[in-house]
């Protein structure tokens, strides 16, 4: 019998842990930090509902904190085994978790706190990473086999296939991770599963529909003519993978395409550029629109009046160049990174805008100024919101509701007997429960936090 339980991301979007227990052995799909707050949070200080040196695999979807961000945790206490992913994970997971490692340290030592791990803990974490390709069945151990399949999310990104062998015939359990919202400028599509028993899947934007790229990418045009008009301060907050690229992306096509004014455009974030790097070493998982723009000679990462800012020196001159200018800075909640530093100085002026691209969670600093509050908090300092608010959804590196229920309609032979709906705030998931339903007619399942299913 193979056992189920979810040990975050239940009736949330941040802390992906799901268990695996089978005949003895127990194995990980993810295991995330929870966000919203600072990373010195009770909840990611609290002990492993199960014993981390019993665990003998962790399969990683990829590579934000919300999925990898407690697998130092989890070497701290105890964990030896293995951790399977795809290559460009593993690499952006490591400037991830010692980014992480850093925060996690500062923000100790000024709350007083534990530290939730250090950088030594990352160090070690990292010998235990194997690497898998995509599509190619994988032998894990006797009992298990699985198969990373892209998930169009970020680079490097997979949705799971993990086959195991149970009562005489092998039980096919499937794990989303995140699912892109495909097409993506720069990353191969989001593949599509035939078939499985169970299903667990993501269901972050499952209450909506994305405005389509066309109009991301004109809003993002207006609001950098409308910045340069008003001779202000556009500032976008970006996570470090996957949105930093994309907006760069686009910005590339409006900057080379004279749709936009010349205006200094700054990404002030050490880790995203760090990213970029990244990014350009695995061309080969580029889409072919992305693919033949670099074959052709155009740095899609790169265009007139763009700096890049890795120094806190650097960071600081930022303010010596007089407005209209853009600021691009992690991180995409503003919630750490070089963010705040902007949001104190520029939040509280009118001839100001402040361009969300990324999910807001509940609790962070982001989601507060997004429901509208006029005052904030940034860094213990009150600041008053008088900036413009804007957004764009079509960015978002996550499926929406059509997305996702079109991922899941493909998964027919067989046809699931349940659905395990996750990583999604209360209200969304359960939308999407009640669309598998009515639509799919498969058996939903919104987890309780710790429950046990069996399988």
């Amino acid at each position: 019998m193979i056992k189920l339980s979810f040990h975050g991301a239940c009736r949330e979007v941040t802390g992906s842990c799901n268990l695996l227990e089978h005949e003895g052995q127990k194995f990980l799909v993810d295991c995330g930090i929870f966000q919203g707050k600072r990373f010195a949070a009770e909840r990611n200080l609290e002990d492993f509902h199960f014993d981390p040196a019993e665990i003998e695999y962790v399969f990683l979807t990829h590579a934000h904190v919300d999925h990898c961000g407690r697998l130092p945790k989890l070497y701290k206490d105890g964990f030896r085994g293995k951790i399977f992913c795809t290559e460009p994970t593993r690499d952006l997971a490591e400037i991830m978790l010692l980014d992480a490692a850093r925060i996690i340290a500062h923000e100790a030592l000024a709350s007083g706190h534990e530290a939730l791990y250090t950088e030594e803990d990352v160090a070690g974490l990292m010998n235990h990473f194997e690497i898998l390709p995509y599509d190619q069945m994988s032998f894990i151990d006797d009992n298990i086999k699985l198969k990373f399949r892209d998930a169009g999310h970020i680079l490097g990104s997979a949705f799971i296939e993990l086959y195991i062998a149970d009562e005489g015939r092998t039980k096919k359990i499937i794990f989303s991770g995140d699912l892109g919202n495909s097409p993506s400028p720069i990353i191969r599509d989001l593949e599509f599963a035939d078939g499985a028993d169970f299903v667990i899947t993501e269901s972050t934007y499952a209450r909506g529909v994305h405005e389509t790229k066309e109009e991301g990418i004109n809003k993002l045009r207006q609001a950098i003519i409308e910045t340069v008009g008003l001779g202000g301060v556009l500032m976008i907050p970006i996570f470090v993978i996957e949105k930093t690229q994309e907006i760069l992306f686009e910005l590339n096509y409006l900057m080379e395409n004279r749709k936009i004014p010349r205006v200094p455009i700054f990404l002030d974030s050490p880790l995203a550029i760090k990213a970029v790097e990244i990014y350009r070493h695995y061309e080969d998982l580029y889409n072919r629109n992305s693919w033949n723009l670099i074959k052709s000679g155009d740095d899609i990462f790169d265009f007139p009046g763009l700096k890049f800012t890795l120094t806190k020196d650097e960071s600081k001159k930022i303010n010596v160049t007089q407005p209209p200018k853009v600021i691009l800075a992690s991180s995409g909640m503003c919630v750490g990174g070089r963010i705040p530093f902007h949001l104190k100085l520029n939040l509280d002026n009118k001839l100001n805008q402040l361009l969300f691209v990324a999910y807001q969670a509940q609790g962070s600093l982001g989601r507060k100024i997004l429901q509208g509050d006029k005052t904030v908090f940034v860094d213990d300092q009150s600041v008053e919101v008088l900036a413009k608010i804007s957004v764009i959804n079509s960015f978002s590196s996550h499926a929406d509701s059509l997305r996702i229920m079109n991922w899941l309609s493909h998964i027919k032979s067989p046809k699931p007997a349940t659905i395990f709906v996750n990583h999604g705030e209360e209200e969304s998931s359960n939308v999407l429960a009640e669309k598998i339903t009515q639509e799919l007619k498969i058996k939903p399942i919104v987890p309780e936090l710790g429950m046990v299913y069996e399988l």
